[in-house]
């Protein structure tokens, strides 16, 4: 799987959804301008010592991104979104995207993708999910769907890696 993170502006946002990806095997990727650097301090804090662990790629705009994964299958998590989370089949090698925490993914990119836009279902009181509780809303679902079998193996080496401490 991959996160796709359209110019992010608080790093504690990306610091933890980067720890998710790291704890679930996804690649994550950010597409430019970022609102933060990624050396200050607040990624690291979020992201802990499990940053150098994730496999991360910059991209100068969403052209960039394009042009490096033609015909990537994309789900773009908006609330402008028709379609459930929830009603779509994911694919292991799928992108989901979010947009920045202040205005989303933009319209121009929305309006070329509507058949691949999904929600999360909320109250109409509220605009939306914090951006890192989102990631791992959509990126757990889509795990789910594929039986979590990316992270089997992992999870079979830990058990076995505690059971010869003991």
């Amino acid at each position: 799987m991959h996160i796709i993170l359209h110019q992010p502006e608080i790093p504690a946002n990306t610091g933890n959804i980067g720890r998710t990806c790291v704890a679930t095997g996804t690649s994550l990727h950010l597409i430019e301008p970022l609102g933060f650097r990624l050396n200050e301090k607040e990624i690291k804090r979020a992201g802990m010592d499990y940053w150098q662990h994730l496999d991360v790629s910059r991209y100068v705009n969403y052209a960039d991104f394009q042009e490096k994964h033609p015909g990537a299958k994309i789900w773009m998590a908006t609330t402008k979104a028709k379609h459930s989370y929830t009603d779509v089949k994911f694919g292991p090698d799928d992108f989901i995207m979010f947009g920045k925490e202040s205005a989303g993914i933009p319209e121009e990119i929305l309006v070329d993708n509507e058949d691949t836009c999904i929600r999360i279902p909320m109250l109409p009181t509220i605009r939306s999910l914090n951006l890192s509780n989102s990631v791992a809303i959509v990126l757990y679902e889509a795990l789910r769907q594929q039986n979590f079998e990316s992270m089997q193996l992992e999870g079979e080496l830990h058990r076995l890696h505690w059971k010869d401490e003991a």
